[in-house]
């Protein structure tokens, strides 16, 4: 019972993430019917980013405590993802956006590799550890431990998700970017700036994506130029195990990929006899995407839409 506690913790604090994540992947689906594979190399610069600054700060003898170290260099690294996701929409997708469907999936696949060996040429092949700044204190709850860090990050990432909510649901940005996702050309004659939504929901989803590599990289004490691929790849899996296009499901499709993979990692000796271990997860996340592609294409919350006119 200790170890299914365990594992339960360890899929919420994941699934926080992927969830976090997979908003910026649904929200710029449900806008431009769009998958931005390169969301997940923004991710990777957000944590990359962070770590630099923080590295910088504290080689210089800057003498604050490790949180507020975190919040400088996130308060650098959320304006600079915000920036690149602009740029990413603008330079790459813009010019697209009338192509057929095929010409901007390929372009995101290719705007990822680019961003890849960007992250190469800046901060090379190797991991990059995280200082050692934050509390990984433990607590125990009912013989299962989680950290204070890893509490911080499932209420942060619960704060963030219902905060977008909120902004979609009940301000004037949230329901030009839903007259948008319905129909940009009517949205267009009503008076919204469709180019200007567009980029706005670019923006939005950069920001949490670059909060979601910090949380990332405290997590696992360390980034990769290489991590936002397989944990892009994940949260694409969580928006459409939810039903991409929708926020809600992208939240629910998250934390239940993370405690899907969590409990995997953990039985997953048991049910192969030892022939597979923990480093197997992988195959839990993928093989959900593979099922739900085969028997609900729409996901778990999504809906059967009509093609726009």
């Amino acid at each position: 019972m200790d170890i299914f506690l365990q594992q339960i913790l360890n899929g919420l604090v994941l699934g926080s993430i992927y969830a976090l994540i997979a908003l910026g992947y649904t929200m710029v689906y449900g806008i431009m019917g769009l998958i931005n594979f390169a969301h997940g190399e923004v991710v990777m610069f957000g944590a990359m980013v962070t770590i630099t600054v923080v590295t910088t700060l504290m080689n210089a003898g800057v003498g604050l405590p490790g949180p507020m170290l975190v919040l400088i260099g996130l308060l650098v690294a959320i304006p600079a993802c915000m920036l690149l996701g602009y740029t990413i929409e603008r330079v790459a997708y813009r010019p697209l956006r009338n192509a057929p469907k095929l010409a901007p999936l390929i372009t995101a696949i290719g705007l990822s590799i680019v961003l890849q060996q960007v992250a190469i040429l800046i901060w090379g092949r190797n991991y990059i550890p995280f200082p050692a700044i934050l509390d990984h204190e433990t607590i125990e709850i009912f013989g299962a431990t989680i950290t204070k860090l890893q509490l911080g990050i499932v209420a942060l990432c619960l704060l963030l998700m219902v905060g977008l909510l909120v902004v979609v649901e009940k301000t004037k940005l949230g329901r030009a970017m839903r007259a948008t996702s319905q129909n940009p050309a009517v949205a267009s004659l009503m008076g919204v700036n469709v180019n200007t939504i567009i980029s706005a929901t670019f923006v939005m989803g950069s920001a949490l994506g670059a909060i979601a590599g910090v949380m990332v990289a405290t997590n696992y004490d360390q980034a990769h130029y290489y991590m936002g691929f397989m944990i892009g790849l994940k949260a694409f899996t969580a928006a459409v195990l939810g039903g991409i296009g929708n926020l809600g499901g992208a939240v629910a499709g998250g934390i239940l990929l993370g405690i899907i993979e969590s409990l995997g990692a953990g039985y997953i000796g048991d049910l192969t006899g030892g022939f597979l271990g923990s480093h197997y997860q992988d195959i839990f996340a993928f093989a959900v995407l593979i099922v739900v592609l085969i028997f609900r294409p729409s996901g778990l919350l999504g809906e059967k839409m009509a093609d726009r006119a």
